[in-house]
């Protein structure tokens, strides 16, 4: 999923072209993921919507990304499950580290944890949190995660007290879940790259992208000795005209596979790890749109799993 110098595609769960108020149906969400682990697609995203706010615009995949992951560990072999992302001010830290490590254990080290500090107002006053102070909640909450994956840890912050008199279980497969941070989070961009195992942007126009990650890379050499890859959504409406010319949608194009590839190879030169794309406003057939993106994309991008 993130390899240096490599770009990597995923896809953001449903996988459909949905509308605002549509409640996506189970067996055709795990018969696309299936389609798309097939094909090569190196990771699914699930996000993090636990109430349906209408303002916000639309309803995600529905389940909770933490059940829906341990469902979809049991229908797939390989694909990385990722989230995108887990708003950590609302939930306890305690019970985020040791979802993220069960599923990470019965996935098989498959889980990759997008979080964010939440950007619905409305979610915060049902659950008794402060929108205000998200991001001192955030920072704890992540202390406190990384924290967990020690034997009997030690930790005292917002989010409670941890003595070393008792332990989490189980551990994650790894040294620790790998936590990928969503845009800033609240936080000082130097935070961000100083703890961050990945960074999850948003996309903008390339010339734009490409100044912003090349900050960002900086930044991340002054901080640390070793590399944090980078992310990005992508919504996409493909057309079958190849060559058709890329006309703005919300947070992407529609454009033709030509375009696209030019994009993509766009962003993997501006050092993009990994793209993941949204069809929730793709008109053609998802299953043939899959197909497509899989047999013009896969060969020159290398997103499917090398031969030994």
């Amino acid at each position: 999923m993130f390899r240096p110098g490599r770009l990597s595609l995923g896809l953001v769960v449903p996988i459909d072209h949905y509308g605002i108020a549509s409640l996506p149906e189970l067996n055709r969400i795990t018969a696309r993921v299936q389609q798309a682990e097939a094909l090569g697609f190196g990771a699914v995203w699930l996000r993090d919507i636990p109430f349906n706010v209408p303002s916000f615009g639309d309803t995600g995949q529905i389940y909770d990304p933490f059940v829906f992951a341990t469902w979809l560990a049991a229908k797939t072999e390989h694909i990385a499950l990722a989230s995108g992302s887990i708003i950590l001010p609302l939930r306890h830290p305690a019970h985020v580290a040791k979802s993220a490590a069960s599923i990470d254990q019965l996935s098989g080290g498959r889980w990759i944890m997008g979080v964010a500090s939440g950007d619905r107002p409305e979610e915060y006053p049902a659950t008794a949190k402060d929108y205000e102070h998200r991001g001192a909640a955030f920072r704890d909450h992540f202390d406190y995660i990384r924290a967990m994956a020690d034997d009997y840890p030690r930790l005292s912050n917002s989010a409670g007290q941890l003595r070393g008199d008792i332990d989490c279980l189980p551990k994650p497969v790894g040294q620790r879940i790998p936590m990928a941070v969503t845009g800033a989070s609240q936080q000082p961009m130097d935070w961000v790259a100083k703890h961050a195992d990945a960074w999850i942007t948003y996309p903008r126009p390339p010339a734009l992208q490409a100044q912003i990650i090349q900050d960002w890379q900086s930044r991340v050499r002054e901080l640390r000795d070793t590399p944090v890859p980078v992310s990005q959504s992508l919504y996409i409406d493909l057309v079958r005209d190849a060559p058709a010319q890329p006309i703005p949608i919300h947070l992407g194009w529609r454009l033709g596979i030509q375009q696209l590839h030019d994009l993509l190879a766009t962003l993997q030169a501006s050092d993009v790890n990994h793209v993941a794309l949204n069809l929730r406003f793709n008109t053609a057939p998802i299953e043939d749109t899959l197909t497509e993106l899989a047999a013009h994309l896969f060969p020159i991008f290398g997103c499917q799993e090398e031969s030994p």
